[in-house]
């Protein structure tokens, strides 16, 4: 592998205002030498990673770093700004950015030098070193650790006594993976107590840079403390060594800085627990420190580190009230139920558009199909995608109770959502019967159950009686009422016309635009998806799912729209996302218009809530059907009244990006956004030809 930063990957006098300007310089050079092949599409990588969460840190760095498949082999550039560069981040700009390029298939040697780096970050002396440096090439040998820093007298010693990953003694970069932990021990620390023992675990959405500078930071203020014994468990993108489980069941307490969920976060399960996001362990893992020591105190342990927590505890913060945990087990259930959605609803709807729409009633080709006939193949599409839709009610159940109880909710989940779409309960059934079956397994799991019986609870107790209870009320108690109420809300749904409908239209097209893929666009689109999840789905069904679909293009295909006529009000990396969002929009991705919404939401989003449910609208009044759930303009062919459809769409997309540019040309000139246009503009057209 060739050295992952060398003179040419250096900036040492970087002049971008914004970070779109300082990551494209940075990128500049890294497709120079060849380790980029396309810029733009990596940009846009850049982007979409720096729209998760802000890479500034405190101490004046930044870090935008992403995994992407336009980079050849892991790279890094560098850039010292004099004027200071704004991340994101508490304490003001950064004057130290660090462009960190993963291809999308590092391998873990890899992928342990980035991590080295990001431990380096946190070195005063290192970063010292690199605000003095007056040489690119040593600036690169820095790095690299050809040349080394002076480090603490009492690093390494410190390290081995903490039994946790020691840092360096210099800025190098190694490839060195840390020894385990040792055992622990109970030697004394210096006014002869024992020392606090606390175990910790980091991680972040890319697993490249503050996964492992968290952990550096929590071990460095471990050896500040003098009585503290921290071990940390890094889950990046190199993958994890679990820590001992002598070494976790020593413990006095455990720390969680994480932006994705812990992975088998049990081990941990009965100790005082603090739960932060990722950046709290890098900006004040001294806080955190204390915060875990006044649990222990107090004999504190936190609902998520107790025994048996959900998958919706476990990827949520502490103290989350009802609302909150309700509308995530409601998500899992429908994210579950999405790509049956999908798979089963383009298939039937390519049934219909091969074979018509008398093939519902063909026979079953387990009992007659021809080879050689098209409507055998329309018959077989119609009919797979018909059993990928019976699964719809069941999954949405099976998961919603699968978010509350964890394992054990599923097969009472799914049960009660077979029940619930046997007896025509619908998408209100599997609500129900997931929340129900969810409930019954928690109230199991509280009563006290002998240790002998205890093995068997989980395969034969929780499952026969959970699935008893649900089945009798779904079946005898509340199933029929709720189907009653299914059949109401269907037939109002099917009266709907005139002004009635329209403003149905505005509402949907409202909740699609609101929050560009959130809870709020999956509960329209799961309203919508259920109407069309039946056999022969009526004609009000079809158009509010048209409506829906509509809707949810406008935002992206708008700020697509936008970003070509008014070039100058959007930053050189929104250009960039522009281009992928008109491919983002027709497909029906409203998520394309997230990173325009990240940086600028009290613009962006009325904006496209106007031009969703202007769509929303004509869609309704226009009295286009869709009978496929996803696809965009690529299912055209299977929309009702196509043409007034794609007129919608573009009405739609007008008014979002007008709305966008008058906004944004309102508000107050930004001194450097000029400037920013005018050199990025002239570097992409100077450096094009070396990143094809």
């Amino acid at each position: 592998m060739s050295e992952m930063i060398t003179a040419d990957l250096v900036d040492l006098d970087l002049s971008a205002e914004t970070k779109e300007a300082a990551a494209r310089a940075l990128a500049e050079r890294m497709a120079a030498k060849g380790r980029v092949t396309d810029l733009d599409g990596f940009l846009a990588d850049v982007a979409a990673r720096e729209a998760q969460m802000p890479t500034g840190l405190d101490g004046g760095i930044g870090i935008p770093h992403c995994r992407s498949e336009h980079v050849t082999e892991p790279t890094l550039a560098f850039g010292r700004s004099a004027a200071g560069i704004d991340f994101g981040a508490a304490d003001g700009p950064a004057d130290l950015i660090f462009l960190i390029a993963a291809p999308a298939g590092a391998d873990d040697a890899h992928l342990t030098i980035l991590s080295s780096l990001a431990r380096q970050l946190m070195n005063a002396e290192f970063t010292d070193a690199l605000r003095s440096v007056d040489d690119a090439a040593r600036a690169a040998a820095l790095i690299r650790g050809d040349e080394e820093t002076e480090a603490p007298a009492d690093t390494t010693d410190s390290a081995a006594a903490s039994g946790g990953t020691a840092s360096p003694d210099s800025a190098a970069v190694s490839t060195t993976t840390a020894e385990p932990p040792a055992d622990p021990t109970d030697e004394p620390t210096a006014d002869g107590g024992r020392p606090f023992r606390i175990v910790a675990v980091t991680s972040c959405p890319t697993g490249i840079a503050h996964t492992y500078m968290a952990a550096e930071s929590l071990e460095n203020a471990g050896r500040d403390a003098g009585d503290v014994e921290i071990v940390v468990e890094t889950q990046g993108s190199a993958g994890f060594s679990r820590l001992d489980p002598a070494v976790i069941a020593a413990a006095d307490g455990v720390i969680f800085a994480h932006d994705v969920p812990v992975r088998e976060k049990g081990r941990f399960a009965g100790k005082p627990t603090v739960d932060v996001g990722v950046k709290a362990g890098i900006n004040r893992p001294a806080q955190l420190i204390t915060e875990v020591r006044e649990k222990a105190a107090r004999g504190e342990v936190t609902a998520a580190a107790k025994p048996g927590g959900t998958p919706v505890e476990r990827a949520g913060e502490p103290g989350e009230g009802y609302g909150t945990k309700l509308r995530k087990w409601l998500m899992s259930g429908v994210s579950y139920m999405v790509p049956f959605v999908a798979a089963g609803g383009l298939l039937i709807a390519l049934g219909f558009a091969i074979g018509g729409w008398e093939i519902n009633s063909a026979k079953p080709v387990t009992e007659h199909f021809d080879w050689l006939q098209i409507d055998s193949w329309a018959a077989l599409l119609f009919q797979i995608g018909a059993v990928a839709f019976g699964f719809l009610i069941p999954v949405l159940a099976g998961y919603i109770a699968y978010g509350m109880a964890d394992r054990p909710g599923l097969v009472p989940g799914f049960v009660g959502g077979m029940i619930a779409s046997n007896i025509a309960a619908g998408f209100l059934g599997g609500l129900v019967a997931g929340l129900l079956a969810g409930a019954v397994v928690l109230a199991i799991q509280r009563i006290k159950i002998p240790p002998v019986l205890r093995g068997i609870m989980p395969v034969v107790v929780i499952p026969l009686v959970s699935s008893t209870v649900v089945g009798f009320l779904m079946l005898i108690v509340i199933g029929k009422p709720i189907a009653e109420a299914q059949k109401g809300m269907t037939d109002w749904l099917s009266g709907l016309s005139g002004s009635n409908a329209v403003l149905l239209g505005i509402l949907l097209g409202l909740m699609m635009c609101f929050d560009l893929g959130g809870p709020v666009n999956k509960v329209a689109y799961a309203f919508a998806t259920a109407g069309i999840a039946v056999q022969d789905p009526s004609p009000a069904a079809m158009k509010i799912m048209a409506a829906v679909m509509a809707a949810g293009m406008v935002p992206p295909l708008g700020m697509a729209l936008a970003t070509t006529i008014r070039k100058k009000l959007f930053t050189t990396a929104e250009r960039e996302n522009g281009k992928a969002a008109w491919v983002l929009g027709a497909s029906f991705i409203s998520e394309g218009a997230i990173p325009f919404a990240a940086a600028d939401p009290l613009r962006v989003i009325p904006a496209s809530m106007a031009g969703g449910a202007v769509t929303g609208a004509l869609t309704m009044a226009f009295g286009s059907t869709l009978r496929a759930p996803h696809g965009g303009i690529w299912v055209t062919p299977l929309i009702g009244k196509p043409l007034l459809y794609l007129l919608a769409i573009a009405v739609g997309t007008a008014i979002t990006a007008g709305l966008v540019i008058v906004l944004k040309g309102m508000r107050k000139t930004q001194p450097g956004a000029a400037a920013e246009s005018a050199p990025a503009a002239a570097k992409t057209e100077t450096k094009e030809p070396v990143a094809a």
